[in-house]
Order: structure tokens, then C-alpha cells, then sequence
């Protein structure tokens, strides 16, 4: 009998981005409303999780989406980047990197081992992919998140801004060897 847990390729459809927009405002706004300012929140949300910067992403052949579904409901998914610079010295070259922009699950799965399990998936993508290295950005404040990182022997190599509405905040820039 196969899982009810399935981590996908979705396809690059307004439908998808339908989902991938709910899914995003909903999981964002639960992992940081608590520590925001809801105008910086609601700013945020409407300017990266419309439907059509969703499809906009999905449609980027340097973008792929991860959706994990539970008995055919969406229940997270990871965003990643090829050849992404984040984090990389200038003149060098991008080539070979994966970059995860996002990662994210309702909050009801925070615990579950879904996460790892997700992450887990992305280093098999990665490697598939013939990546040499996989970097993110992580809010210095989300500790719970920095550390889930570091289990998966992610270590920080610099920092950067992210603007939440008209808040600016730090980002760790985190890397791992593959």
C-alpha cells in the first residue's frame, strides 16, 4: 500500500499557483506573525503570494517546487533555486548551487519529521541535479529553524537584508557541501 504522504513536482499550471499561493501566505503568516508587525505581514504577503507572481515562479526553468501532500491536501513545499548567488563571493561564478528559498509547513506539521523529511528530498533533487553546494537564507531570529539546519550540517557563510514591508531584517546566509 503506498503513503498517504506524497512530495511532488507540481505541474506549472494557474491552478498549481493557486495553491502554492494559498499555501505560502498561510504557512508564512503562521511561522511569523507572532514576531511582525501585521501591516509589514499583510505588505509582505500581497507583494510575493499573489497568483501570478506564484505562476511567474512555477514558469522560471531555473525554479522548482516540491508540494507535500496528506491524502491529496497541501501541507507544505519547498521552493528552490538553480544556480542561485546567494551568498557567493563576487566573481564567482553561480554554476552548480541550489539555493532553497523556501521551506515551509503548516504549522499543525512543525514536529512531524516532515520537514526532514522535505529537506531530505531537496538534497536527493540537489544531487540529482549535480549540485556542488546548497545554500538558504534564514531570519537570524527564527532559531527553531537555524537549528533544523544545522542538524542537516548547513553552516552560515554571511548574512544579508530581507525587507518584510518596511521592516528590514537579517537573513543568516547558511551553506552546505554536497
Amino acid at each position: 500500500m503506498s503513503s498517504p504522504l506524497r512530495i511532488s513536482v507540481p505541474k506549472r499550471s494557474a491552478a498549481t499557483a493557486a495553491v502554492l499561493a494559498n499555501l505560502g501566505r498561510q504557512t508564512f503568516h503562521e511561522t511569523f506573525i507572532s514576531d511582525n508587525n501585521p501591516e509589514d505581514m499583510a505588505a509582505y504577503l500581497a507583494e510575493n503570494f499573489g497568483e501570478e507572481q506564484q505562476l511567474a515562479e512555477l514558469q522560471n526553468p531555473d525554479t522548482l517546487f516540491l508540494l507535500v501532500q496528506m491524502q491529496q491536501q497541501p501541507i507544505g513545499y519547498a521552493k528552490l533555486r538553480f544556480n542561485s548567488p546567494l551568498g557567493l563571493e563576487p566573481g564567482k561564478t553561480p554554476d552548480n548551487r541550489l539555493e532553497v528559498e523556501r521551506l515551509y509547513v503548516l504549522q499543525d506539521w512543525i514536529g512531524t519529521g516532515l520537514g526532514a523529511t522535505l529537506m531530505r528530498r531537496i538534497l536527493d533533487e540537489a544531487r540529482a541535479k549535480g549540485c556542488r553546494s546548497v545554500v538558504l537564507g534564514v531570519w537570524e531570529r527564527n532559531v527553531r529553524a537555524i537549528e533544523f539546519y544545522k542538524r542537516f550540517g548547513f553552516r552560515q557563510i554571511g548574512s544579508h537584508e530581507f525587507r518584510l514591508g518596511n521592516d528590514i531584517q537579517t537573513d543568516l546566509i547558511l551553506r552546505k557541501g554536497l
